[in-house]
C-alpha cells in the first residue's frame, strides 16, 4: 500500500495525516493527529514522533505552511522553525517532500473536492483545461492561482490582496479616506476592506457615520480595535466581524449596511481576480467567511458586483464560482499534492 504524508502547519496548531493511495488513485485518510505547534522546538521531531506512533513509511509528502515558501525553504513568522524540504525529507525518510504556502496549496485540492466540501454560488460554464483561482476572506485575504501544465496544475502563491483598493463609488471613496486617517495609513489595500478584519473596520466606519454611540456593538467595536493594535494581549475579545454578520441577520440596520458594503467590495475584488486570471476552470471562495456567510455570498449584494465589469461582464459570467464549506481542505489539498509528487495528477 502506498502511503502519503500530508500536513497543515500553522502558528497555533499543526495537523499531520497519513493518506493511502487506492488502486484507482483515490485518497483514503488513515490517521490524523493534532499538535500544539508552540510545544515543539523542532518540527522534524514532531514529524518523526507522528510517523513512529503509527509505524508508517510514506513515500511522498506535502506540507502546507503558514508563510512564504522560497526555493523549498521557509522561516515561520510565529514559530522558531526554519524548514528545508530536502533536509526534512531525508530526515524522515521520504523520497520527496514539498513545502507549499498554506493558501496556495488549496489549488491542488480544488479539482478533487466532493459535493459535500463545496457549495455552488454561480453555475457558469467551466472549461476543465483553463486556469483556476481561489480568493479567501479570513483574518486576511488570500489569493492563489492554478495554472495548467503538462504535469498537472501548478499553484502560484500571490500577494494580490495587497494591491490598492479601488473605490467604485462615493461611499467607498469616503470609506477609503476614513481608513487612511483612522488607521494612519499611507495607502489602502484590498485586504483592508475585503477581508474578515475589513468587515470590522467597515462597521466601525458605518457606526461613526451614524453617530450611534449607544449601538449594542459600540463597546465591542472599541475593544476589538484595541485588540487589533495589541494582538498579544491574551485578552478574550468578541469577534466583531462575526458579531456584525449575526446582527445583520437579526435585522440590525447598521450591521446590514456594513455587511452589504463589505459584500460589494469583496464581490468586486472577486470579479477583478477573474479578469486578471481568466480562471474559466472556476473561482473558489475560501477563508473563514465562506461557509459562515453562504447565503450572503449567493445574494445580489455579492454576485452583482462580481459580474458588473462593463464590457467584460459576459466573460465574467462564464466563470463558475463555488464556496468552500469544508474546514479541512488544506490538509486534503496537501494530500492531493503529495499524490501528484508520486506521479498521479
Amino acid at each position: 500500500m502506498t502511503l502519503l504524508l500530508a500536513g497543515d502547519v500553522g502558528g497555533t496548531k499543526t495537523l499531520l495525516a497519513i493518506y493511502a493511495l487506492d488502486a484507482d488513485g483515490g485518497l483514503s485518510l488513515q490517521r490524523q493527529e493534532r499538535y500544539r505547534s508552540l510545544e515543539w522546538a523542532d518540527f522534524g521531531g514532531m514529524v518523526e514522533t507522528f510517523l513512529e506512533a503509527g509505524n508508517e513509511r510514506p513515500s511522498h509528502g506535502c506540507l502546507a505552511i503558514a508563510g512564504p515558501v522560497l526555493d523549498g525553504r521557509v522561516t515561520l513568522t510565529n514559530l522558531p522553525w526554519r524548514l528545508d524540504e530536502q533536509e526534512l525529507a531525508t530526515r524522515v525518510g521520504l523520497e520527496r517532500l514539498e513545502l507549499v504556502n498554506d493558501f496556495a496549496v488549496q489549488i491542488y485540492g480544488l479539482p478533487h473536492l466532493g459535493p459535500e466540501q463545496q457549495a455552488p454560488l454561480i453555475a457558469g460554464h467551466p472549461i476543465e483545461t483553463a486556469p483556476i483561482a481561489i480568493l479567501g476572506a479570513g483574518t486576511g485575504l488570500g489569493v492563489a492561482v492554478g495554472v495548467p501544465t503538462s504535469e498537472g496544475l501548478k499553484a502560484l502563491a500571490t500577494e494580490a490582496s495587497h494591491a490598492d483598493f479601488a473605490p467604485r463609488n462615493a461611499i467607498e471613496w469616503e470609506l477609503r479616506q476614513w481608513l487612511i486617517a483612522d488607521l494612519q495609513l499611507e495607502r489602502v489595500s484590498i485586504e483592508r476592506v475585503a477581508s474578515g478584519t475589513g468587515l470590522g473596520h467597515v462597521f466601525r466606519w458605518v457606526l461613526q457615520q451614524s453617530d450611534r454611540s449607544d449601538h449594542p456593538l459600540s463597546a465591542t467595536a472599541q475593544a476589538w480595535l484595541q485588540a487589533q493594535g495589541n494582538p498579544g494581549s491574551g485578552e478574550a475579545v468578541t469577534d466583531l466581524p462575526a458579531a456584525v454578520a449575526a446582527s445583520a441577520e437579526a435585522g440590525d440596520p447598521l450591521a446590514r449596511q456594513a455587511l452589504d458594503l463589505w459584500l460589494g467590495a469583496y464581490g468586486s475584488a472577486a470579479g477583478d481576480l477573474v479578469l486578471q486570471t481568466l480562471c474559466y476552470g472556476g473561482l473558489w471562495l475560501g477563508g473563514g467567511t465562506a461557509g459562515k456567510l453562504l447565503a450572503e455570498l449567493r445574494s445580489p449584494a455579492f454576485c452583482e458586483p462580481l459580474q458588473a465589469k462593463g464590457r467584460m461582464r459576459r466573460l465574467v459570467e462564464r466563470v463558475p464560482v463555488n464556496a468552500l464549506v469544508d474546514g479541512h481542505t488544506g490538509l486534503f489539498s496537501a494530500a492531493c499534492r503529495a499524490r501528484m509528487l508520486h506521479g498521479l495528477a
